[in-house]
C-alpha cells in the first residue's frame, strides 16, 4: 500500500480559507479547528505525564501507604516497580494501540487513551492502603498502573501522529517540539499543586490525605481533554488510507508489515532516542529522590522539580524550531554531544550539598534534553508510511520507553545502593548518549530532516 502525503490543508471540507501557522511556512487549517488540533495533541500528554510525575514524586508516600512496614529501601524499591510494570505493558499496550489508530483511526484511539488514562490515575487516589487490606494494596497498585500504562502506550506517538499529519510537512520538527514541551505540562503542574500542598497541609493529613487528592485532580484535566477530542476530525493522510484500502479491498495486517519491514528503522529510532529516553525519566521520576536523599528538603526538590519542567517546554518547542532551520542531524549530535559532558557532572552537583548548584545543574541538564525531543519525536513517528504508522510509531517508542526509561529510576536507586553514589548512573547514562549521539551522526533516519528539502507549501 503506498503512502500518500497529507496536504496541509482545512481538517474539513467546509473549514474557511487557511492562514500561516505562527512560526510556520504555508497554510493550516481555520484557527479554531487548529487550535483544537493541538490541544487534542497536547493535553492528553500532560494528562500521561502527569500521573508518571505525581508517582515519581509521591513514591516515598506511596511506599509507606501500600507496603508493609520494614526496610524503606526495599518499600521505595518495590514502587518503583510499579512504575516498571506500568512500562512492561506498553510495548504490548502500545502494539494494541497502534493497531487501532491503523484501523479505526487516529481520533478513535486518542478518546480511548484518554479514557483508560485518566481512569488508572484516579483509582489510585481511591486505593485503601495496605493498613487496610494488606497485601491486597500493592497487588490493586500495580492493577492501576497496568491499566494507565495501556492508554499511555498509545497516547504519545497517537497524539503525535494526530499533529503532524495535520501539520505542514515543513515544520515537522517544530510541530514535534510542541508534542514534546506538552510532556512538561502534567509534570509541572503536579509538581506545583504538590508544593502547594506540602506547604498549605499539615505533614500528618498530606500523608494521610492530601496526596490522594493530587491523583484525584486527573479527573477534570481528563474530562476536558476527552470534551476536545470528541470534537476534531480524522487526519486527511488517514483518511486517505482508509480509502485506498476500501478501494484495494486490501486486509490490513499493519503490526506484521511493520515488524518485517521497517525493523531497521525501528532500532535506528531506539537507538537515536537512548540517552533521551533515559534522561527524560531522570527528570520526571528521579530528580526529586536524589535530592531528597542528599539532604535537601521535600519542598526544595519539588521547587526544583518545578523549574525543569518550566524550562522544559520552551526548551523543546525552540529545538523543534532550530531542526527545523539548521537541520535535526545538527541539533542532535550537538546536543548529545553536550549532554555525555554534562550527565556526570549533574550528579556531583547535586551531591555537593549547594542548592544554587543542584538547581543550576537540573535546570541545564533538563534544557538539554528536551532540545533535542523534536527532531526524536518526529523520527519516532514520521519515519514509516502512514498504514502502518501507529503501530510502529508505537512499538519502537513504547519498546524503548519500557527497556532504557522505564528501568531507569529503578536502575539508579539500585546503584546508589551499590555504590552510596548516583554519579554511577550519570556514568551509565553518558553511555546511551554516546550511542544516541553516534546513530544521528551515521544513521539518522531520514524522515528528521527530508521535510527540509520540500519547497514551501503553496
Amino acid at each position: 500500500m503506498s503512502h500518500t502525503a497529507a496536504p496541509s490543508t482545512g481538517d474539513s471540507a467546509d473549514t474557511p480559507a487557511p492562514g500561516p501557522v505562527p512560526g510556520l511556512p504555508g497554510p493550516r487549517p481555520a484557527a479554531v479547528p487548529w487550535r483544537r488540533i493541538l490541544w487534542s495533541a497536547m493535553l492528553g500528554n500532560a494528562v500521561e505525564w502527569y500521573d508518571n510525575a505525581l508517582y515519581g514524586i509521591l513514591a516515598v508516600v506511596i511506599a509507606r501507604q501500600f507496603f508493609a512496614d520494614g526496610d524503606s529501601t526495599t518499600a521505595l524499591i518495590s514502587t518503583y516497580l510499579g512504575l516498571i510494570l506500568s512500562y512492561a505493558i506498553r510495548p504490548i499496550g502500545g502494539t494494541l494501540m497502534g493497531r487501532v489508530g491503523d484501523i479505526k483511526g487516529r481520533k478513535y484511539v486518542l478518546t480511548l487513551t484518554i479514557a483508560l488514562m485518566s481512569v488508572g490515575t484516579v483509582a489510585i487516589g481511591l486505593l485503601p492502603p495496605y493498613s487496610a487490606i494488606g497485601v491486597a494494596a500493592p497487588a490493586l497498585l500495580a492493577l492501576c498502573r497496568l491499566v494507565q500504562g495501556v492508554g499511555a502506550s498509545g497516547e504519545y506517538t497517537a497524539a503525535a501522529d494526530f499533529l503532524l499529519e495535520h501539520g505542514d510537512k515543513r515544520g515537522r520538527n517544530y510541530l514535534s517540539g510542541w508534542c514534546v514541551g506538552s510532556t512538561s505540562i502534567g509534570p509541572l503542574l503536579a509538581s506545583a499543586v504538590a508544593y502547594v500542598m506540602i506547604l498549605a497541609v499539615p505533614e500528618h493529613a498530606f500523608n494521610s490525605w492530601g496526596w490522594r487528592v493530587l491523583f484525584l485532580l486527573a479527573a477534570p484535566l481528563s474530562l476536558v481533554t476527552l470534551y476536545i477530542r470528541r470534537h476534531v476530525t480524522e487526519t486527511p493522510e488517514f483518511r486517505q488510507v482508509m480509502e485506498q484500502a476500501k478501494a484495494e479491498t486490501v486486509k490490513q495486517s499493519p503490526f506484521r508489515e511493520a515488524v518485517r519491514g521497517y525493523w531497521r528503522d525501528m532500532l535506528r529510532a531506539i537507538g537515536l532516542g537512548a540517552g533521551q529516553r533515559v534522561g527524560s525519566f531522570v527528570i520526571q521520576s528521579y530528580f526529586v529522590t536524589a535530592l531528597v536523599q542528599n539532604g535537601f528538603g521535600e519542598d526544595q526538590a519539588l521547587l526544583a522539580a518545578i523549574l525543569t519542567y518550566a524550562v522544559g517546554a520552551p526548551a523543546a518547542i525552540w529545538g523543534g524550531r532550530m531542526a527545523d532551520r539548521h537541520g535535526g542531524r545538527r541539533l542532535l549530535v550537538a546536543g548529545y554531544s553536550v549532554f555525555v559532558l554534562f550527565t556526570v557532572p549533574t550528579f556531583l552537583a547535586i551531591e555537593s550539598g549547594s542548592v544554587a548548584l543542584a538547581f543550576l545543574a537540573v535546570v541545564v541538564f533538563t534544557v538539554i534534553n528536551n532540545i533535542v525531543g523534536g527532531p526524536l519525536t518526529t523520527a519516532y513517528v514520521m519515519s514509516f508510511p502512514a498504514h502502518v504508522r501507529g503501530t510502529a510509531s508505537a512499538l519502537n517508542y513504547n519498546l524503548g520507553t519500557t527497556l532504557l526509561g522505564g528501568t531507569a529510576p529503578l536502575l539508579a536507586a539500585w546503584l546508589h545502593g551499590l555504590t552510596g553514589t548516583d554519579v554511577s548512573f550519570g556514568w551509565y547514562m553518558t553511555f546511551f548518549c554516546l550511542v544516541s549521539a553516534l546513530v544521528a551522526g551515521f544513521a539518522l533516519p531520514k524522515s528528521v530532516d527530508e521535510a527540509r528539502k520540500l519547497p514551501a507549501t503553496a
